[in-house]
């Protein structure tokens, strides 16, 4: 399951289908009898019948293009129909390797905006900043300008994505900014690791461990990792870092959250329309269970990012330090339909260990340390540090 994704560029040809054809064939059988469709294929034969361009009644497109209006009608960001190009999209984001500005982005309430620019990106040289909204975007090279007011994330991202070199301009908007700003920004080929190890503080005895995205390949990252902090034989404790991570996989947060609990400690918990619930618990004893550890959080931490602070926080008490963390607390379940077009379905929301619910509000830290942009130091990092000579 994926609770974050990112997006990307390019169209491509579509054909009917047998996904199509549950429309297009007006004799397929279905089990909703009750809806009347005689206004839709009211509206699809005058177009037929009428509309000045005919080379624009590409049936596939018309189809695909009901089933986003469709989906989008539920009125949650997250449950998105995808074409092929923007299925595939997902995949190579959650890879690591694409070709872009480096941010990722999301939804504040129904506004699309940035949950994170990425450690050296493009767009963090340029100073966006998470939580900036996204009121528009421009690319020249594509001929296109245009607001983002119901625009869909993968639609976002085929216009921000591009070619090495090529601009796009955003139209953002800041909190404590009275008015819109534009920034241009040169896209570059990004790779994006899922974990980052240095060792800091006195004697470089911490380990800094920053985590980045929770992707395809962040197990073997971290158990490489893990191997490194083990060797260190000086080591005076753990500085988990998940600023500006937007999330990933949900089985990813499990595994990472299990290096320092006990045999079936909950984890994570997901809750159904029914009120159902599933834990998530931990199978093995933890690595890393008798270390110090202090995690780092911002308002570009959401999702996968979130659900490893609340839950070492509720099962081991470790101390989160920064600022309030995004809040987006539901669950995302990708399902494959065919010709390789996609669904994303909000299937549930997730709580805590404690059974809170971080939706919009986020994870509250226990220390707020507020990011100084004026000073060379990690301001945040210090206070972890110094946290865990204490």
């Amino acid at each position: 399951m994926a609770l974050g994704y990112a997006f990307g560029i390019q169209g491509y040809e579509a054909k009917v289908s047998d996904l199509t054809n549950i429309i297009v064939n007006r004799d397929t059988p279905t089990e909703h009898k009750d809806v009347d469709f005689s206004l839709f294929w009211g509206v699809w034969d005058t177009l037929d019948a009428a509309y000045f361009d005919s080379s624009k009644l590409d049936s596939a497109e018309m189809v695909y293009g009901a089933i986003k209006g469709m989906v989008a009608s539920l009125g949650d960001p997250y449950t998105v129909f995808l074409t092929k190009r923007e299925n595939e999209v997902t995949q190579e984001d959650l890879s690591g390797n694409f070709s872009g500005i480096g941010i990722q982005i999301g939804f504040r309430g129904t506004q699309l905006a940035v949950i994170s620019p990425l450690p050296g990106s493009p767009a963090e040289q340029k100073g966006v900043q998470p939580g900036d909204y996204i009121l528009g975007i421009k690319d020249e090279s594509k001929d296109i300008e245009t607001g983002t007011n119901g625009m869909s994330l993968p639609e976002a991202v085929q216009i921000i994505r591009g070619e090495p070199d090529s601009v796009v301009t955003l139209s953002l908007l800041r909190e404590g900014i009275a008015d819109p700003f534009l920034v241009d920004i040169t896209r570059e080929t990004i790779d994006v690791p899922s974990v980052v190890l240095e060792f800091v503080g006195k004697d470089e005895s911490v380990a800094h461990v920053q985590i980045l995205k929770f992707g395809a390949e962040t197990a073997q990252e971290w158990d490489d990792a893990v191997l490194e902090i083990q060797k260190k034989e000086n080591l005076s404790g753990i500085v988990l870092d998940v600023r500006n991570n937007p999330g990933g996989y949900l089985q990813a947060a499990v595994d990472l959250s299990a290096e320092f609990l006990q045999v079936g400690d909950v984890v994570v918990i997901e809750e159904y329309a029914d009120g159902k619930q599933i834990e998530f618990t931990t199978d093995r004893l933890g690595k890393l269970v008798r270390e110090k550890v202090v995690m780092l959080v911002n308002g570009g931490s959401a999702s996968a990012s979130e659900i490893l602070s609340g839950a070492l926080r509720d099962q081991r008490g470790f101390k989160l330090v920064g600022q309030t963390t995004f809040g987006k607390g539901t669950i995302q379940e990708p399902r494959q339909l065919p010709d390789g077009v996609g669904l994303h379905i909000t299937v549930a929301r997730w709580l805590t260990p404690k059974e809170a619910w971080v939706n919009e509000v986020g994870l509250e830290p226990d220390v707020v340390v507020e990011e100084n942009q004026d000073t060379p130091e990690d301001d945040q990092l210090q206070e972890a540090i110094r946290l865990l000579s204490e």
